[in-house]
Order: C-alpha cells, then sequence, then structure tokens
C-alpha cells in the first residue's frame, strides 16, 4: 500500500481504512494454474508452480470474499481507488538523478599552452 501512495487508505487496520484480511494457512500448498485464478487472462507465467502456504479466508469492506477455494462475491463488486503517481519512494528523486547526469561530465584538463 505504501509503494502504491495508498497507504493508510488500504494496507491498514485502522478506523476509516478500507482493509483486506486474509487468514493464511502456511502447512497448507497450492498449485498455480490459470484455470483456477480470477483473471480474463487464459495464461500464467507460474503456470504448475507449487507454492507453500495458502489463504483460506479473505475478508474485504467486512465481507467473507473467498472461503474454501470459492469465490463469494460478483463481477463488479469493490470500489475505484485512485492511486497518486508518486510514493515517498520517489521522495528527492529529482536530487539524486541531477547528482547523477552531473557525476556522468568527464573532467576537461585544458594545456597551458
Amino acid at each position: 500500500a505504501r509503494i502504491f501512495n495508498i497507504y493508510p487508505r488500504k494496507g491498514a487496520i485502522l478506523a476509516g481504512s478500507d482493509v483486506d484480511i486474509i487468514i493464511l494457512n502456511p502447512n497448507s500448498s497450492l498449485e498455480i494454474s490459470s484455470s483456477s485464478h480470477h483473471s480474463r487472462i487464459d495464461t500464467n507465467i507460474y503456470e504448475g508452480w507449487r507454492g507453500k502456504g495458502k489463504v483460506e479466508v479473505t475478508i474485504a469492506g467486512g465481507r467473507v470474499v473467498w472461503e474454501n477455494d470459492e469465490l463469494k462475491i460478483v463481477p463488479g463488486y469493490g470500489t475505484y481507488m485512485e492511486m497518486p503517481p508518486f510514493s515517498y519512494l520517489f521522495n528527492g528523486i529529482e536530487k539524486a538523478y541531477a547528482r547523477h547526469l552531473s557525476s556522468l561530465r568527464a573532467p576537461v584538463k585544458r594545456s597551458n599552452s
């Protein structure tokens, strides 16, 4: 949430925040497959990979939206959240970039002839 510049609206359990809570079973595992993900794309670059740990329950907006390997919402559920283009990661990037550019200038040696 901090990287995407939407903290604390997301990513924090605070009054007024929109937080998703997951219950993870670290002893379970899953196989990644495009046939089981909830996306319009029919491929997955991780197809067939095995993962350790599995989300058992997801709660979003105070509702259970994922449980027993079943998505319990309909398309269109959710709220669009505008994300400003820059986050704390970009603070001071202009100065760092200017320093980098100035470091690229090779020193000029002039003769006294």
